[in-house]
């Protein structure tokens, strides 16, 4: 069962998203919040799998509740999804940073929603929709999201040449399996270097990768 927490300041968007959620055998809406800290306490308590959090809310908005939700030691298996309603709205980015695993738009039809749901809560992350690979590529473009970053080799001091390959691809949207096809690598071997870039980089999951990896250089805007 995949327990999902709604997080939203408007009644009926909640409404919908718990019908659709809890007409399906395999999700549970184990509660709703009306802003960020209700959000971060729920969690807290309930600890779900998956939160679908809204950007603007009164008293904590979704992005200082998504930091608080991801570093919490305690919710190391709770994934965040942030929800917006405009493709390239200035907190998103935020969000991917803070660790966020992807983001939605909210007039998304419910078979996405759905799948995105169980995705997540499988341990992957929204980074097959290119929302969010374009998403990322704006703000490094207008130089938001470099702005603070530190110099690649300090970065990447701890990284191996081969995980740098590695990371690249995963910021161009490869999937495993094809990463292991372009650096002729087994499928395991990937996952083992993923796992050590996880823990180099302190990245919560692989949203966080694609963000380093265009911090960094190792993938620039618009190419390949």
């Amino acid at each position: 069962m995949i327990n999902v927490l709604l997080a939203d300041d408007q009644t009926l968007v909640r409404a919908g998203f718990r019908a659709l959620l809890d007409a399906q055998s395999d999700v549970h809406v184990v509660g709703e919040a009306v802003d960020g800290a209700e959000a971060v306490e729920l969690a807290r308590r309930r600890r779900p799998d998956v939160v679908l959090m809204d950007i603007r809310m009164p008293r904590m908005d979704g992005l200082e509740a998504t930091r608080r939700i991801t570093a919490e030691p305690g919710l190391a298996g709770t994934r965040v999804i942030v929800l917006t309603t405009f493709e390239l709205d200035d907190y998103v980015f935020g969000a991917l940073r803070a660790g966020a695993s992807g983001f939605l738009l909210k007039d998304i039809d419910p078979p996405d929603l759905l799948t995105a749901v169980r995705v997540v809560a499988d341990g992957e992350a929204l980074l097959a929709p290119r929302l969010t690979r374009r998403l990322i590529e704006a703000f490094v473009e207008q130089g938001r999201a470099v702005a603070s970053a530190v110099s690649e080799g300090e970065r990447l001091r701890e990284v191996t040449p081969r995980e740098r390959e590695v990371l690249a691809l995963v910021g161009r949207g490869l999937a495993n399996d094809e990463i292991a096809d372009e650096l002729i690598l087994s499928p395991l071997t990937v996952k083992t270097h993923l796992a050590r870039l996880f823990s180099k980089l302190a990245a919560r999951d692989r949203a966080q990768l694609v963000v380093i990896a265009y911090e960094t250089g190792l993938v620039v805007p618009g190419g390949g």
